[in-house]
């Protein structure tokens, strides 16, 4: 049985980029915080722990080099914050305007999945929504 971290060498390898101990662990840190859209920083926070000579730069151009040879995408939803997102395939975000967290969700979207909208060339969708998650909901609704 394959290992995750062999799975991610494989990874790197069939992508063309060298599988380096920094590229596997910011690569591993994607996946497994998948749900928390993290940014640099929280990345650079999390790994630098364990890898001391790790820099903010290393982080930055590891991530630009994920999203070069689509093994992540940038989200930008509040204008002010880059977050990065390793599920690649088409999808929507929706941001919680109370607690800040971006889920993925799944809903019908007559273009997501076409080349060409009125003759136009689509090289990337972006759709996002805003409003109050379940859980902040939730929390509101036990205040009451």
């Amino acid at each position: 049985m394959i290992t995750n971290m062999e799975r991610l060498k494989n990874t790197l390898t069939a992508n063309g980029l060298k599988p380096t101990y920094q590229r596997l662990k910011i690569l591993e840190y994607l996946e497994t915080h998948v749900d928390a859209h993290p940014t640099v920083e929280a990345i650079y926070e999390a790994l630098v722990k364990k890898i001391p000579t790790m820099s903010m730069t290393t982080v930055y151009n590891t991530l630009n080099t994920f999203i070069a040879k689509n093994l992540a995408s940038a989200v930008t939803i509040t204008g002010t914050e880059l977050r990065y997102d390793c599920v690649t395939t088409p999808h929507h975000h929706f941001l919680c305007q109370r607690c800040n967290k971006i889920y993925d969700v799944e809903i019908k979207c007559p273009i997501i999945d076409r080349n060409y909208v009125d003759g136009h060339q689509i090289d990337e969708i972006h759709g996002y929504l805003k409003g109050i998650c379940k859980q902040c909901l939730a929390k509101e609704r036990a205040k009451k």
